[in-house]
């Protein structure tokens, strides 16, 4: 029996959209790799890319320098993260307000960790706000989707993929944000401690089958955590259809 046609396969490329998180480099090292990796992404010409930021301001100045450089060397449309948590209104105005005036124009407000360290139950500040996350279970975006649009919110609800570099560090992360990490993820990882090759192929593998999954399910949105990495997304967002966009040829003499 012949099976249906996977509708992933036959979706139009104008039709895709991704954007790009990275986070503020500590060194000129990291700073490299981010800078490469920027470049490495920006051809690929997603809407925006955003920086993250450090719970309680713990990176606010490297966050600005990082967006400042992006509006200053590139065509990308920088958006900063806004942490809200422990800040009070009047802070994350004075913070706006020196975004706006550094050209910045698109925000990316969330909750953020607790500055108490992982496994603290959060606990808003007395004058504060906001929230929101990555998953590796599509179930639970479905789940969550349906309850928001039940409730009548329309507006687009795009999905947080973070390709797993490093299962250890991927744990660890998701363990701070609060999302979960389902049995199955990490069965796929186990006895690969020391074997980095092949990691590589089961992570790309498993953020594959991830968005393929979800663009069969209708989804043509991606928001991708790089982990200011870019050959895994690269990837991916080759398998998805998306390409550089053409260089202007040169004009004839």
């Amino acid at each position: 029996m012949q099976s249906a046609l996977r509708p992933s396969r036959f979706i139009r490329s104008d039709r895709l959209s991704v954007s790009f998180e990275f986070f503020p480099p500590k060194d000129e090292a990291m700073e490299k790799i981010l800078w490469e990796s920027i470049e490495r992404l920006a051809p690929l010409n997603p809407n925006f890319v955003s920086v993250t930021y450090g719970a309680g301001g713990s990176t606010r100045e490297r966050t600005h320098n990082t967006v400042k450089r992006i509006l200053k060397e590139t065509t990308l449309t920088p958006a900063a993260h806004l942490t809200c948590v422990a800040a009070s209104r009047a802070e994350i105005e004075e913070i706006v307000r020196g975004y706006h005036a550094a050209g910045v124009r698109h925000i990316v407000a969330l909750r953020g960790d607790s500055v108490e360290g992982p496994g603290t139950r959060y606990a808003p500040h007395p004058d504060g706000r906001a929230i929101t996350q990555f998953f590796f279970d599509n179930e639970l975006y479905f789940r969550y989707l349906d309850r928001v649009r039940a409730r009548g919110i329309d507006i687009p609800i795009v999905p947080g993929i973070l390709p797993v570099q490093n299962f250890k560090s991927a744990k660890n992360f998701a363990t701070r944000a609060g999302a979960s990490v389902p049995a199955w993820l990490a069965e796929r990882f186990e006895g690969l401690e020391s074997d980095s090759a092949t990691r590589k192929l089961i992570a790309a593998a498993v953020a594959a089958e991830q968005v393929i999954d979800l663009l069969d399910s209708g989804i043509t949105t991606f928001h991708f955590y790089t982990m200011n990495r870019a050959d895994l997304v690269y990837a991916i967002c080759h398998l998805l259809g998306l390409r550089p966009a053409p260089k202007a040829k040169e004009e004839a003499a």
